[in-house]
């Protein structure tokens, strides 16, 4: 089975380009993170069309997340247990939707951004991330042998080279020790990082700014990630980033990241 997770900056904008690349990519799951549009906007015969069922969770234009899955799609749950909200009155936003696919349960995850250092989104960011922690924690210990993957845009280069220039983020969001640590923390509670093995070394990431000519000069960030729990990182054969996808006329500013399963969810 072939999981991809991809935050594709407005997927009405994106239409043409999320179906070419389902084409191309014959990936199973697809986890989509900052749809950037309502439930009733959401363009989901791009995904219906191919065969794919979807769930979509949004709430406005911004935020929004979203699994297609051609191998099943049961259990569909909006929000994490706990998960926090934001604002005065607080409201939890559409960053976290959950689904079962053949056996595999899938989270897509849009982490909060965090702002500036002083900014309350930042706080915000690491009480989500906690709170995030405390679900999977729980989950793991109701089933040691649940196949679980947290899935999609982190907001977090958990490592130095993860970003092009560590001085060029001294004071700012992505690279603090407190967003590294709860990140460190989802990894102790028992959900693996399992792509970097298969995309080693400094200069390899998943999104570039759309400003300043970030992806002809390899100005990226490495923020896209999948976490498996245990019994499912045992199933982790390979994964890639499609750097390919981030090229041309109306790109994201991500790159989906694909990762491939071998056996079965109840082997």
């Amino acid at each position: 089975m072939r999981i991809a997770t991809w935050n594709v900056n407005s997927a009405r904008a994106r239409t043409e380009r999320i179906g070419a690349w389902l084409d191309r990519s014959d990936v199973d799951v697809l986890a989509i993170q900052e749809t950037k549009a309502r439930d009733d906007q959401f363009p989901a015969s791009v995904f219906t069309d191919r065969g794919y069922e979807v769930a979509h969770h949004g709430l406005s234009q911004w935020n929004g997340v979203a699994i297609a899955s051609r191998v099943g799609l049961a259990d569909v749950q909006i929000g994490f247990p706990g998960q926090p909200g934001y604002g005065e009155p607080e409201e939890v936003e559409a960053r976290a939707i959950g689904a079962t696919c053949a056996g595999v349960q899938v989270w897509s995850l849009y982490v909060p951004n965090g702002r500036e250092i002083d900014h309350p989104h930042y706080a915000y960011k690491l009480r989500w991330l906690e709170a995030l922690r405390e679900a999977g924690a729980a989950r793991l210990a109701e089933d040691p042998r649940a196949q679980v993957a947290y899935v999609g845009d982190f907001n977090i280069a958990p490592e130095d080279m993860d970003v092009w220039d560590m001085a060029e983020f001294e004071g700012k969001t992505h690279v603090t020790e407190p967003e590294r640590a709860a990140f460190t923390k989802l990894v102790d509670a028992g959900f693996a990082e399992v792509v970097r093995q298969y995309t080693p070394g400094p200069g390899v990431y998943t999104y570039w700014d759309y400003k300043a000519l970030s992806f002809p000069k390899r100005k990226g960030m490495r923020i896209d990630f999948v976490l498996a729990s245990p019994a499912l990182s045992e199933r982790v054969s390979g994964a890639r980033i499609d750097r390919e996808e981030r090229k041309g006329k109306g790109a994201s500013d991500h790159a989906p990241v694909i990762v491939e399963l071998d056996g079965e969810a109840d082997a």
